[in-house]
Parts: C-alpha cells; sequence; structure tokens
C-alpha cells in the first residue's frame, strides 16, 4: 500500500527547470573531468570556453528557477515522512542550489585570476572582476573542485532519496517531479 496518496505535482515550468539543469550538469560533469585530461591545445581550450559557457547557462537557470519556487507552491511531502527525512530533504536541495551559484563564480574567478577571459559561448565577455593573480587561481581551482566533489555527493543523496521514495516507500515523491508526471 502506498505510503501517501498525496497526487500533487510540480507545475510544467518548476519541472522543466528541474530537468533542463539535470540535463546540463550530466554533460558538464564528464566535460570536467573530460577535459582537465587532456594536453594543452585547441580542443582543450575550446572545451574549457564550453564549460564555462555552461555553468553561466547553469548559474542563470538556477536564479530563475529559485525565484520561481520562492513564487509558487510545491507539493507537500507525504505526511507520514519523518522530520529528520524532511530535514535532510531540504538541507540537500538548498545545498544544491548553493552550489550551482558558487561553482561558476569559483570557476569565473580561478580564469579570471588565471588571465583567461570567460565568454558566455562567444556572444559576450565577462568583465573581470579579479586582476590575474596565480595564487587566488590556484586556490580557486582547489576550491572549485572541492565544490565539484561535495556537488556529485549531493547529486547522488538527491537521487537516491527520491529512488527511495518511488521504490520503497512507494510514494508520489518522484512522479511529482518526472518530466511527464503520470497519475498517483
Amino acid at each position: 500500500m502506498p505510503a501517501s496518496t498525496v497526487g500533487a505535482v510540480y507545475g510544467p515550468v518548476a519541472r522543466s527547470f528541474h530537468w533542463l539543469l539535470a540535463l546540463l550538469l550530466l554533460g558538464q560533469i564528464p566535460l570536467a573531468f573530460y577535459m582537465t585530461g587532456q594536453t594543452l591545445g585547441p580542443d582543450k581550450l575550446a572545451n574549457y570556453a564550453t564549460h564555462k559557457s555552461i555553468g553561466l547557462l547553469l548559474f542563470t537557470l538556477t536564479a530563475l528557477r529559485l525565484a520561481w519556487r520562492l513564487t509558487h507552491a510545491v507539493p507537500p511531502l507525504p505526511v507520514a515522512t519523518p522530520a529528520w527525512q524532511r530535514l535532510g530533504a531540504r538541507s540537500t536541495q538548498g545545498l544544491l542550489y548553493l552550489l550551482l551559484f558558487l561553482m561558476p563564480v569559483s570557476g569565473v574567478i580561478r580564469s579570471q585570476a588565471a588571465n583567461f577571459q570567460v565568454s558566455f559561448f562567444g556572444l559576450f565577455t565577462l568583465p573581470p572582476i579579479v586582476a590575474p593573480d596565480p595564487v587566488l587561481s590556484k586556490n580557486m581551482a582547489e576550491v572549485h573542485e572541492m565544490q565539484g566533489a561535495v556537488l556529485l555527493a549531493l547529486i547522488a543523496l538527491h537521487t537516491a532519496g527520491a529512488l527511495y521514495h518511488h521504490f520503497v516507500r512507494r510514494d508520489t515523491v518522484l512522479r511529482a517531479m518526472l518530466p511527464l508526471p503520470g497519475k498517483p
């Protein structure tokens, strides 16, 4: 028997933001691992430029998604969800938002401190926010990498929670966010 009979779903805008961000991250993460292993040359520089552009896009979409979320109701968690799971879900979501803002910022600072421009798909270049500084660039590279490791852990936790609700609790939490939600 399902743990919940809640039938509310996220609206199409919220679901679109969620899955667009997820797809961009699914491309961004392997690109990050691939490009860092490349030898210096035009292909590596092109991949870094793409990575930076996607990072800026993720930052912008996250801001829009957060604005949407703050102004639109979200489906409640099932009543039977323990308080510690509610806190865990809210904390994980909050940290995901935070990292989706902080990672592009640390990436931009790292690039500009290394004296590289940051362009958005060749359409415009961000104005410099820091002067070239090799020490700052190295530090920001380490911060960016650490943020990436935390982001991967949070994505895994978020995914595990959704699958737990679907396959163990058998409630509507995952279905509420599916691109085309089915009937509860």
